[in-house]
């Protein structure tokens, strides 16, 4: 079993800056794709950022420029950092991971729990 913490979630005015960050842990051989999804109330969850172990990291059009998202030597960890943030970005934001339990084995996608960003003055 697979399990995503995130942390660093929390209430900010506008402006500010925030650091998420998601620690996968469990039973795997390789985990070749990891990212932040945020989700609003009667929406559909969207993609914020991923990085992967074959292209460099991809963001969308919103958050380009003021969110970075990184990943630790051993791949297991990935961390948002957020600046700049807007109202529009208050959100519950989810940690994604798609992970291979055995090496060139089929990949599983995985969720954390969510992490709450509120983004007002």
């Amino acid at each position: 079993q697979v399990q995503l913490v995130e942390s660093g979630g929390g209430l900010v005015q506008p402006g500010g800056s925030l650091r998420l960050s998601c620690t996968a842990s469990g039973g795997f051989a390789t985990i070749p794709v990891m990212g932040w999804y945020r989700q609003t109330p009667g929406k559909e969850r969207e993609l914020v950022a991923r990085i992967s172990s074959w292209t460099g990291p991809v963001y969308v059009d919103s958050v380009k420029d003021r969110f970075t998202i990184s990943r630790d030597s051993a791949k297991t960890t990935i961390d948002l950092q957020m600046n700049n943030l807007k109202p529009e970005d208050t959100a519950v934001y989810y940690c994604c991971a798609d992970v291979q339990r055995e090496r060139n084995g089929p990949t599983y996608q995985y969720w954390g729990p969510g992490t709450q960003v509120t983004v007002s003055s």
